[in-house]
């Protein structure tokens, strides 16, 4: 079996590979392992690429993960804020906490506008501004939800799937309102359901843990592949660095759709490259400001739905684990959505800092005499963008893909879905499982360049 690369999903396919004693290699162009899922060191500070978490929505993943990371994976209860005209608001959204920041008259319009959404467009979610809208009512859609998802998708919210929603946007109703006026903080805490699982050292421990299972004879780094060749609805063999080339049974992508149709050998047809090559994918830069500090906020992530402000979501490491930070001190990590090669991702340096650290010290986050240092950390094909006809497009190209019998894909970017570790691991036990079950044994076949 071949992996090709060293992601959390590639690593996670590896790791099942392994423990069911599947003979497998992971194939990983750059040094290090772990895709956009990594933890930096920035002298005595950590920070991960973006505000990753781990979420218990797949018992028997979590069960493993506790297991791969010998109990080092804490239970962290810190909740999430919308920062919206200079003020801290709960996201997901809560009825009171909406109700004492936005006061009575808007509260209640908002109210108004809801019921007349549920009634008047039930049914009828075909984009996401149709989906926020009839979840949330108009202005609380306008206010929090449609202005922060074009700033992070690059496209209007009408243009837009609800399945960017993934599972974490829950309804204003009045069952959960009277529930937080009786209950309290704690029916708050559950409804705003801001717990999650975390390593210590940070995120990359995750990936770290996966590739130290599958072994260093499983993993090869600085392995590129260059070409992917097929035969009779078979996968035969990928070319590594324009040179090597290695025969396979199976393959398991988690690359890019578009850049793994592009190296087919034969290239598939034109309409399907034409469709791969409209399939968007969203980077992302990372501005993290270190901080001479305790603390800046008892947050796991901030939003930011402001569409005058670059960056969409901050977060504080210090809030996942006390490691990531020396004693007394903190950092920022700011996430600013672009395209690849756009004007933002060749923005210098130097200019995002003066940019993003002007609107941080606007908004009180922080001020100018408590920065100590800064990096700025690009990631290329963060996420797929999953416009509303995306499944259109996708439908030619996985049926074209379908074809080859030994062929599978992982992954966020290799599945064009919007998914999170857990989702990965899962992934990669059932592609694991499929595998075992078909127990396929095809000879291997050599080529030469």
């Amino acid at each position: 079996m071949i992996v090709l690369g060293g992601g959390p999903a590639g690593l996670a396919v590896g790791y099942y590979a392994r423990k069911y004693g599947i003979p497998f290699t992971v194939f990983e162009a750059s040094d290090r392992i772990g895709g956009n899922c990594i933890t930096f060191t920035h002298g005595e500070f950590r920070f991960d690429s973006g505000a990753h978490r781990f979420h218990d929505k797949a018992h028997e993943v979590t069960a493993e993960m506790h297991g791969l990371l010998d109990r080092d994976f804490e239970k962290i209860d810190a909740p999430s804020s919308i920062f919206f005209r200079g003020r801290f608001i709960d996201f997901p959204l809560s009825p009171l906490n909406l109700m004492s920041k936005l006061g009575l008259p808007a509260f209640f319009r908002a109210g108004l506008q809801l019921l007349a959404a549920r009634v008047s467009r039930k049914g009828k979610n075909e984009s996401f501004e149709d989906f926020a809208i009839h979840t949330y009512g108009k202005s609380i859609a306008e206010f929090f939800l449609l202005g922060y998802s074009e700033k992070l998708w690059g496209l209007p919210s009408a243009r837009l799937s609800p399945a960017i929603a993934g599972n974490r946007m829950k309804g204003l109703d009045l069952k959960v309102f009277v529930k937080e006026a009786v209950l309290g903080r704690k029916a708050k805490t559950e409804h705003l359901d801001g717990a999650f699982y975390y390593p210590s050292r940070g995120i990359g421990t995750i990936p770290e843990k996966l590739a130290s299972f599958c072994g260093e004879e499983g993993i090869r780094k600085n392995a590129r592949v260059t070409r992917i060749i097929h035969e009779k609805k078979r996968i035969r063999a990928v070319e590594l660095n324009g040179e090597e080339i290695i025969g396979t049974d199976f393959v398991v992508s988690t690359l890019p759709l578009d850049l793994f149709l592009r190296m087919m050998d034969p290239l598939p047809g034109r309409d399907i490259l034409r469709l791969s090559r409209s399939l968007r994918y969203r980077s992302i830069i990372l501005t993290a400001f270190f901080l001479d500090k305790e603390l800046v906020s008892e947050n796991a992530s901030i939003y930011f739905p402001d569409p005058d402000i670059l960056f969409t979501r901050i977060h504080e490491p210090k809030n996942r684990s006390k490691k990531m930070s020396p004693a007394g001190k903190t950092s920022l990590v700011v996430e600013i959505p672009c395209q690849l090669d756009d004007a933002v991702w060749k923005m210098p340096d130097d200019r995002l800092i003066l940019s993003v650290r002007s609107k941080l010290i606007q908004a009180g986050l922080m001020s100018k005499n408590e920065i100590i240092g800064s990096v700025v950390k690009r990631m290329p094909y963060a996420y797929p963008v999953l416009e509303i006809d995306f499944e259109e497009k996708l439908r030619p190209v996985r049926g074209f893909l379908n074809n080859f019998h030994n062929l599978s894909f992982s992954g966020r970017n290799g599945r064009f879905v919007y998914g999170h570790i857990h989702n990965m691991m899962k992934m990669g036990s059932e592609i694991v499982e499929e595998y075992r079950l078909k127990n396929i044994n095809v000879s291997q076949y050599e080529f030469r360049k």
